[in-house]
């Protein structure tokens, strides 16, 4: 199956000054990105994508069936965007905003959920599978192939600029990557690592996957409870970053939003244990990272569906 579907795409604020260059490096690398939305501009067109007012304008004027929107509005108008995307019957949405209002947020995840919509945000850089060039977002810039060839590695990662570095060192080691996914550094994100994980799994290219996981939020404890319930079953190899941050003071927030220690929640430490304890493959470094993931398939491991 395509974790990240197979239809057309579009853009929503197609027209400003991010979601032009977004949409230029789609189109180049081969993603099909069919339409773009911003009122008021229809007729207009950006890296050859006509621009429409509406998603349901633009579903009506592309004969392609398109299946992903990715929301590229000030953090004001997602759920907006969001409810107008779900209205039309996309079934994907990947959220790049960072800084959307909480309680938007809320709004916006529990109408998907109703909907059984995936969501992939807010504030993340987007996902990519290589095989197929099919690239939602900002993720791998201008030359994905740098950071993101086609492999069995999958990557689940909290930072947009980790989710590359993994890519890239795995290329380094002659490995590639399923899908990498970006799920957003909020601490409200419509695909958290435990369900980023299941959704990977589902995958039968992916028979690893790697995960970034920062200091904040119980994401990572909640996927390592999976493995522990057998939920999970593809090998884990983990690098956790901020172990300083449990030196500093208690709600100190360290770069990104979600990114706050508060008494034991979100202490790297506990992460790192968690997920040892579950079966995971706990690394320190990228090398390490990278070391590991060629061990295990070396060793044979394949995913159960191959």
């Amino acid at each position: 199956m395509s974790v990240l579907g197979t239809g057309g795409v579009i853009i929503q604020g197609i027209t400003g000054r991010e979601a032009r260059m977004v949409a230029e490096h789609s189109v180049t690398y081969g993603t099909p990105l069919v339409a773009g939305v911003t009122p008021g501009k229809e007729g207009e067109s950006v890296a050859g994508v006509p621009v429409f007012n509406s998603v349901t304008d633009a579903m009506g004027g592309i004969e392609t069936e398109i299946d992903t929107s990715l929301i590229s509005v000030p953090p004001f108008a997602v759920l907006a965007a969001g409810r107008e995307a779900l209205r039309a019957g996309i079934r994907r949405l990947v959220v790049a905003t960072e800084g959307v209002p909480r309680h938007d947020m809320v709004k916006l995840l529990a109408e998907a959920r109703a909907q059984d919509v995936a969501v992939i945000g807010p504030n993340s850089v987007g996902a990519i599978t290589p095989s197929t060039c099919r690239k939602i977002g900002a993720i791998g810039g201008d030359r994905p192939e740098r950071a993101f060839v086609p492999g069995h590695v999958g990557i689940i990662s909290r930072s947009g600029g980790m989710t590359a570095e993994i890519g890239l060192t795995l290329r380094r080691a002659g490995l590639g990557v399923s899908t990498a996914i970006s799920v957003g550094g909020d601490d409200l994100i419509g695909l958290p690592p435990e369900k980023a994980a299941l959704l990977l799994q589902s995958d039968p290219c992916t028979h690893i996957i790697c995960l970034f996981g920062e200091p904040g939020t119980p994401f990572e404890e909640e996927l390592a409870q999976a493995m522990l319930a057998g939920h999970v079953t593809v090998p884990v190899v983990a690098l956790i970053a901020g172990a300083f941050t449990e030196t500093l003071p208690e709600g100190t927030a360290f770069g990104h939003a979600a990114a706050i220690i508060a008494g034991s929640s979100g202490r790297p430490s506990i992460k790192r244990r968690v997920l040892a304890d579950a079966g995971g493959h706990v690394v320190d470094t990228l090398d390490e990272l990278a070391g590991i993931v060629t061990a295990l398939l070396k060793d044979g491991y394949t995913h159960a569906g191959d």
